[in-house]
Formats: C-alpha cells, sequence, structure tokens
C-alpha cells in the first residue's frame, strides 16, 4: 500500500513538472516568434518614414529650382548651417537620461558593469539616428560629424569636453519612433537594466539642442570636382 502511494506521488510530480516544461517551452517560443515580428514592424515604419522624406525633399528641390539666386542662396546657407550643427535647434524630440546603476556590485561581477560607457553612449545614440533623429547632444555638447564619443578615465568625452554621469541624450525627431527604438524588446534598454543601468526617456513637444561651439577646420581635406574616385 505504502509502495503504491510512492508510486502515485511520483507520478503526480511528473505530471507537474511536464505541465510547467510544457507551458515554459510555449512561453519560450512566443517570445520568439513576437521578437521577428516586432523587427519586421519596426522596419516596415522606417521604410515608410524614408518613403516619406524622400518625397519631401524631391518637392524641397522642386521649390529650389523655382526660386530666384539670392533666395536659393539664402536657403542653402541655412541648410548647411542646420546640418553642420552650427545653429541651435529646436522641436518634438526626447530627453534621454542614463545613469549609474544603484545596484551593489556582486563579488562575481566586474564592478565596471555596473556603470555607464561610451559604448552604452553610443548604442543609444546610434539607435535614435537609426529612428530619425535630426539633430543629437550630449550634455550640452552638439554632436556633428567631427563629434567623438570615448571614455576619458572615470569620466567621457565628447568634442573633446569631459562630463560624468548622469549623461543626458537630447534628440529631435519623431517622438513615437524615438521613443519605440530606445524601448524595443531586448534593445539598448533591456540590456543596461541588466545591470542596474538607470535609463528614463522623456518625449516632449520642443526640445531644444544648442549650436556646435568649438571651429571646424579642414587643414588636409579640400574640396573635389570629382563625382566618384576611380580605381
Amino acid at each position: 500500500m505504502q509502495l503504491e502511494k510512492g508510486r502515485l506521488s511520483i507520478a503526480c510530480v511528473c505530471m507537474v513538472l511536464g505541465f510547467m516544461l510544457v507551458i515554459q517551452f510555449k512561453s519560450t517560443e512566443d517570445i520568439r516568434a513576437s521578437q521577428p515580428s516586432q523587427r519586421v514592424e519596426e522596419l516596415a515604419a522606417r521604410l515608410h518614414k524614408a518613403e516619406v522624406e524622400n518625397k519631401e525633399l524631391e518637392a524641397e528641390n522642386r521649390d529650389l529650382r523655382g526660386m530666384s539666386g539670392d533666395a536659393k542662396s539664402e536657403k542653402i546657407t541655412d541648410d548647411i548651417m542646420m546640418i553642420s550643427g552650427m545653429t541651435p535647434l529646436e522641436g518634438p524630440g526626447v530627453i534621454v537620461t542614463i545613469d549609474d546603476s544603484a545596484k551593489k556590485a556582486k563579488m562575481e561581477n566586474d564592478p565596471n558593469l555596473y556603470l555607464v560607457h561610451d559604448e552604452d553612449i553610443l548604442k543609444v545614440v546610434n539607435e535614435l539616428r537609426a529612428a530619425g533623429a535630426e539633430a543629437l547632444s550630449i550634455n550640452g555638447q552638439r554632436l556633428t560629424a567631427n563629434s567623438e564619443i570615448r571614455c576619458a578615465g572615470p569620466t567621457i568625452s565628447v568634442n573633446n569636453v569631459r562630463s560624468a554621469p548622469p549623461f543626458e541624450i537630447r534628440a529631435i525627431g519623431d517622438k513615437d519612433n524615438l521613443v519605440n527604438a530606445i524601448n524595443m524588446r531586448g534593445g539598448v534598454a533591456d540590456s543596461l537594466k541588466v545591470w542596474g543601468i538607470n535609463l528614463t526617456i522623456q518625449p516632449l513637444d520642443n526640445v531644444w539642442i544648442p549650436a556646435y561651439k568649438a571651429t571646424v577646420k579642414y587643414k588636409l581635406a579640400t574640396t573635389s570636382s570629382k563625382e566618384e574616385e576611380t580605381k
């Protein structure tokens, strides 16, 4: 009788374990299935945005052709100033704040994993750019084609200006696209949260971004009339 009860208990335990394994497997499959779908939707949204931007550029090109010489020159100069970062900008966007983890590092883990590094900032910036950010700044430093983001001891250097956490990244662009890019499942926000890195993103109707403060000088590069370098 005791033996039969023991067998019955073992059978019940096996059934429960089997049921739990099936549920866990199904949940894992659901997560894996949802990630590619989410990625496809994101890429489709970006493609649509690129098509809209292309049409806008075509319309702007037609407008430029119809302008007088002075008006066209002024418009091109304004565009160059905006693209080069030489003028402050404002518009809808987000403010992303990143700070070191408040968690106590475990004995078996590297304490540096709980700190914000230059590569973490780069990941956030790249996601924002990929989502269509038109202008960016980090702790008051405007990002341009010549900007660097690198580790400088316990600080991070941007435009050769050092700053310590928290890091405030400002971006002008479509608020929803920017928020979704940062909060995408399995994306940069999720990877930082593993170590307790504090990341918050605040969508705003108006974000102000300063102009690039340094002077850009080209010592070796010159303008070229060649369309394409042939080898």
